[in-house]
């Protein structure tokens, strides 16, 4: 079978096996991810770093061992350092930046036996949920490239929905794996706080996984990586049983709630809702016990936390004396809401900071009482289907207006990021006009098996690797 071929019917381990046994080999694979990138990036604007010759040298040794033995793979281009690759953040503060260090992560991945091809695209310092920059531009949807891919990690679903790999990295602060999962039709998965190395950045919100067609794709990635130093602030130990194993034999019978519920001031479509009635339905079908009811949270509570603590963490970001630009930055450097964030944020007293995060704490106690209930919670990933490119304008100086505008898609992603609990966006509903729409699952905190045995029953219920955009 062509390699061309081989990458539309075979996931990211499948390639990997079929390497192993000699029948195909990296090299020749990563030339065939190459020339999709070359023909298809036009389409989505999703690749902003090509590294094809260092991906070339990286396999000049040999193959790399590893579960993913010589696939190709893209860094999102966020807080990603690998010596002598560039790391732009999405800005053009950052468009010279060379890191001049080795990323714990990047190390894992790399042990994990995958080849850094290139650099995906992220919105500047990740603070939409739409990854449009002025220094990349829009990242397209390949369901419509009317519509964003969703961020920040936009480039990477945009890439792997496009079909130029099978997975790609992303990260997740309030939601941006799970959203541009569920803009782009793919599986995307939250870990747990602590489970691999977790940004301490933005109070401990951050998280890094992947984007995946498949979730054994997701699930084998985060064997390979999981497990932070005894000295890590957060840490999790590896489980006694890989997450793979979730996927074989027969799956439990699960306590499922579902809810719709939003903030008084966010409105929810009426497809959103559908997503989630009918993966509620469909989980009743597989034999699972399933309720309607939701957690009481305090949303008014939460966005103000959520704002205090990216706008402090930015304005340490853009100020003299940060790690990476010593100097700082100017408002001239970044986009106008991203100076807006960081204004706001210098103007954060240590007590606001302090309380934010006793805030944060508190609605992760209250969703935790919850799930002490409930095996899952499901929810639709957004309220609202993918945006249009545009709708969510960082060089606009209304922050309250762009904070408002956010609050549709963050809705049901951040408390999770508050929680430290796993979610993942599964692509179980496509609109009329044929645009994804995710439903989100949550379970307790280091519950992330539980989680890929009901999505991998999903997945088999409702397939959808062979559902593909017209890019």
């Amino acid at each position: 079978m062509p390699l061309d071929a081989l990458l539309d019917s075979h996931d990211g381990l499948g390639l990997a096996d079929l390497i192993r046994r000699g029948e195909i080999a990296a090299p020749e694979l990563l030339e065939a991810v190459i020339a999709r990138i070359e023909a298809r990036d036009h389409q989505v604007n999703a690749v902003v770093h090509r590294l094809f010759d260092q991906a070339r040298k990286d396999l000049g040794g040999g193959t790399p061992g590893g579960p993913f033995a010589g696939l190709p793979f893209l860094l999102k281009d966020l807080y990603t350092f690998r010596r002598g690759m560039p790391c732009g953040n999405g800005s053009r503060w950052f468009a010279d930046y060379v890191s001049p260090f080795d990323d714990a992560m990047v190390a894992r991945w790399r042990a994990a036996g995958l080849v850094t091809v290139g650099k995906s695209s992220t919105s500047e310092f990740g603070l939409n949920v739409s990854t449009e920059t002025l220094q990349h531009g829009a990242t397209r949807n390949p369901w419509n490239p009317a519509y964003s891919a969703g961020g920040s990690s936009g480039g990477a679903a945009a890439a792997v929905a496009a079909g130029m790999l099978p997975l790609a990295h992303a990260s997740d602060g309030g939601g941006s794996i799970r959203i541009p999962a569920s803009c782009c039709g793919l599986f995307g998965l939250k870990p747990s706080r602590g489970r691999n190395l977790t940004s301490d950045a933005w109070a401990g919100l951050t998280a890094f996984h992947a984007v995946s067609r498949t979730v054994r794709d997701s699930a084998a990635l985060l064997d390979a990586v999981c497990g932070p130093p005894v000295d890590h602030p957060y840490s999790l130990p590896k489980p006694e049983q890989p997450f793979l194993s979730a996927l074989d034999g027969k799956a439990p019978r699960l306590r499922i709630a579902w809810t719709t519920k939003t903030p008084d001031w966010v409105p929810l479509h009426p497809e959103c809702r559908a997503a989630v009635e009918r993966a509620a339905a469909i989980a009743e079908e597989l034999g699972h016990e399933v309720v309607e009811a939701g957690p009481a949270i305090d949303y008014q509570a939460l966005g103000q936390a959520m704002v205090v603590i990216v706008a402090a963490n930015m304005a340490d970001a853009l100020a003299p004396g940060n790690l990476l630009r010593p100097k700082g930055a100017t408002r001239a450097d970044v986009e106008v809401m991203t100076w807006a964030f960081a204004e706001r944020g210098a103007k954060i007293a240590a007590v606001q900071y302090l309380r934010a995060q006793r805030t944060i704490r508190l609605i992760g106690d209250r969703l935790h009482a919850f799930l002490a209930d409930y095996d899952i919670l499901m929810t639709p990933t957004m309220a609202q289907p993918p945006m249009k490119l545009g709708a969510l304008d960082t060089n606009s100086d209304d922050f309250d207006g762009f904070n408002s505008a956010v609050q549709p898609y963050v809705a049901f992603t951040q408390m999770f990021n508050m929680s430290g609990q796993p979610a993942a966006s599964l692509p179980l509903h496509w609109t009329e006009e044929g645009l994804p729409i995710g439903v989100q699952i949550a379970a307790p905190l280091g519950e992330e098996a539980r989680l890929f045995s009901l999505a991998g029953q999903f997945e088999e219920a409702c397939p959808w690797f062979d559902r593909r955009p017209p890019v």
